[in-house]
């Protein structure tokens, strides 16, 4: 699989809390906090949802 890193580029403040909860579930806590992770359909997903809220760049395998 291929690897992304998700970075939180806005605040999840104001936010439905779905979208507080999706960027937790993906491990974001803080503004600019950054997690490297599989490229998985569910990842994938779950950043879909939140596009708006972080920045995503492929990883060189």
């Amino acid at each position: 699989m291929a690897k992304i890193k998700i970075t939180q580029v806005k605040s999840g403040i104001d936010r439905p809390e779905r979208q507080k909860l999706t960027l937790r579930a993906l491990g974001l806590t803080k503004l600019n906090a950054s997690k490297e992770v599989e490229a998985t359909p569910q990842i994938l997903g779950m950043v879909e949802k939140v596009h708006h809220l972080v920045k995503v760049e492929q990883l060189a395998d």
